[in-house]
């Protein structure tokens, strides 16, 4: 398998929302498997299809600090949120060289398929909960920078910009 180029922010296909996975095929666990090693080799704890060009609804977390523990999600959705809130300075290679501190639910619930094409409900905290809810904003279409004011927004895209070239 390969790791793969980031697109890099504004391509459009980040602001684009995913198209849900019908079903788990070998084509799906390749893509996953790309996906995982992408994050590797960034390093990081977690991946959107979408992040690397590809329009699917398909996510990877591993925030083990051993590594190889990666979740292979299709359609993933929090079912249940913990009102406490958790802040984490988060990054995105789509955005390379800034980051922001962004407030989540400390703990989710998430549903999706797993790589056996099974319906899985999982119970993540902490980095694992901040990692996946991050994930889905992408298969939304959404970024970090989206869940900041304007006047941030603007200052963390230029210095993106600015450090890219």
């Amino acid at each position: 398998m390969t790791a793969r180029i980031c697109i890099p922010y504004p391509d459009k296909r980040l602001k684009t929302k995913a198209t849900p996975v019908e079903e788990i095929t070998d084509e799906i666990r390749a893509i996953w498997q790309d996906m995982i090693d992408t994050m590797e080799a960034m390093p990081g704890v977690g991946l959107a299809a979408p992040q690397i060009g590809v329009g699917l609804r398909l996510a990877v977390v591993d925030a083990s600090t051993e590594r190889g523990q990666a979740i292979r999600m299709a359609n993933p959705e929090v079912l249940h949120a913990s009102v406490q809130l958790r802040e984490h300075e988060e990054a995105s290679p789509n955005l390379p060289g800034v980051s922001a501190v962004i407030k989540r639910p400390r703990a989710v619930t998430v549903r999706y398929l797993d790589e056996t094409g099974a319906q899985v409900e999982k119970d993540l905290v902490g980095l694992w909960a901040t990692s996946v809810q991050h994930q889905i904003d992408h298969l939304e279409g959404k970024l970090l920078i989206d869940r900041l004011s304007k006047v941030k927004r603007d200052m963390l895209v230029k210095k993106s910009r600015k450090l890219a070239r």
